[in-house]
Parts: C-alpha cells; structure tokens; sequence
C-alpha cells in the first residue's frame, strides 16, 4: 500500500470502529432512528474534544492526528490493545511501519535446532505476512506437509483458506479464519509496501467470498495464545493450546507451538500422532518393508 492507501486504510477503519458503536454505548442519549448505525462523526469529535472538521479531515486522509489526539479516539471507539496498536501503525506514529526487507527470510539456527529437539511438540516458525520459514515434522502431521507446498505459496493464511482440507481439520474452522484474517490486517500495517503482502490479499480477496468480507470488516489481532479443537483424521479430537514466541535475534520471527497438558486425552494423541509420523518417516525412507 501506498501513503495514500494507508491514509484511506487508516479513515475506513475509523469508520468501521465507530460504525460498531452506539451512542447508548458510549454515554450518549438516544436521537431516535438514525440514516446509518453506529456513532456520527460529530459525535465522536465531540467525544474526543475536537472540532468536527478535524475529525472529518482525519478520515479523509488530509491530515496526519498527533500521538495524544490518536489515543484519545482510540479511548473514544473503545479500542482494544490490538486495535488501538494498528491505529497507530496505520498514522505512522510507531516504528513498525518500517519498509519491509525485501530478502526472502530464512529461520534463525537457534530456532532450527529448537524445532528439531520438539519430538514431542508441534511447532512451526512464522515470519513476515504470515509465512511457514521452518516447521518439525509432527507439525506436518498435525497441520498439513508442509514440504509439498510451493515455497512462495507456504503461507498460514493463503492453507487456511485454499486447502479444504483445512475446514474438516479446524471443529470451528470460520473463528480460525476470522483470527487469521485479523492478524494478516496487522502485517499490512506494520509492511504497507509489501508487494507479496498485497498480493495475497488481492488473490485471497477473489478467490474466497469469507476473505472478502472479513478483510472489509478491518478487524485486528495478533500473535499471543489461544486453544484450538482439531478433528484430526489419525489423533483424533484433539484441544491444543497454542503459544507464540518470539525470537529476539530477529523479531520478524515467531516460534509458534502446539501443546497439551500431560496426562490429557489430548496429549496420549499427539504421542499416537508422533509414532504414526516416526512411522510415516521410516516407510517414506525405504527402511520399512
């Protein structure tokens, strides 16, 4: 995206915001039936303590808001930590917003020698746009080979959502696309001119009517922690907790990990799955007949 598109990123997704919004939400008496939903942009000025014209002209992109006008908006549409970090990014007001390098990333050793030790864990290295750099094989299992995928076309988010596959994998596949779709929306805010970035977006947004209509919505995340149920055609059903971190040689990349408490149904399957890819392994290397 261009300063321009960031600029009109930036005014949609105040609109969206306050579009959510209702005046009873933020303390504001009831005026009847109102033309659109959500919260006038008067009314968000005047929340904000600033004129009218002001606020216009900031979602317009006309002009560029001080830190303190940002985090007083921010209060005003109730944004969460996330939202209130993309808003940011998006004024340019945080250093995250640097150009993207443009070398293809490559996984830290450290994070290398740290999959290959996780036998017993799934776990994969993110980095920029959401992209799979490095993965250990019981993550193959438990996601998808990830080896088969094309290098350019290893991404989290283009498998979630072109692979069918992954719809019978995740119980409640659409929260897992949402979450996804969300946390691709702080990428582009944090790499605006990221030709490979935007082109995933262009491709997802025809080729999938959800992608389309979630990206619109200009929802954000990111990376933390959370649980995900899998229908797993070999384990079984199985309750993941997934963790992020990340590493501090090259922030860009994230170490992602899939667990589950010890003597959990849960984790008697990813021991099952772990045998069964040990097994997978040694068949595929002609050392089982």
């Amino acid at each position: 995206m261009t300063s321009n598109a960031h600029a009109n990123e930036l005014g949609e997704f105040l609109r969206s915001r306050r579009a959510e919004l209702s005046p009873r939400t933020v303390g504001l008496p009831g005026t009847g039936p109102r033309r659109v939903p959500g919260l006038r942009r008067e009314e968000v000025a005047q929340l904000a303590s600033i004129s009218t014209d002001y606020y216009t002209r900031l979602e317009q992109g006309r002009i560029q808001a001080s830190a303190p006008v940002l985090a007083t908006i921010a209060r005003v549409l109730h944004l969460d930590d996330d939202q209130s970090a993309y808003l940011f990014s998006l004024a340019g007001k945080t250093s995250a917003t640097r150009s993207p390098r443009r070398t293809r990333q490559k996984v830290q050793p450290q994070l290398q020698r740290l999959l290959d030790d996780l036998t017993a864990t799934p776990a994969v290295v993110m980095g920029r746009r959401m992209d799979i750099i490095a993965w250990n094989s019981l993550a193959a299992a438990l996601v998808t080979d990830f080896g088969r995928i094309p290098e350019n076309h290893r991404n989290y988010v283009r498998i979630v959502f072109a692979d069918p596959a992954m719809r019978t994998l995740y119980a409640d596949w659409e929260t897992v696309a949402r979450t996804c779709v969300a946390q691709l929306r702080m990428e582009a805010a944090r790499y605006p001119d990221d030709p490979r970035l935007t082109a995933l977006v262009g491709e997802l947004s025809v080729q999938d009517a959800h992608f389309r209509q979630w990206w619109a919505a200009h929802h954000v995340a990111s990376r933390t922690v959370g649980t995900k149920l899998l229908h797993h055609p070999v384990a079984g059903e199985l309750s993941l907790d997934w963790d992020t971190l990340t590493a501090s040689t090259d922030p860009e990349q994230q170490l992602v990990v899939w667990t589950a408490e010890v003597g959990t149904p849960t984790h008697d399957g990813l021991r099952i799955l772990a045998s069964w890819a040990a097994d997978q392994h040694l068949s595929a290397s002609g050392r089982l007949p």
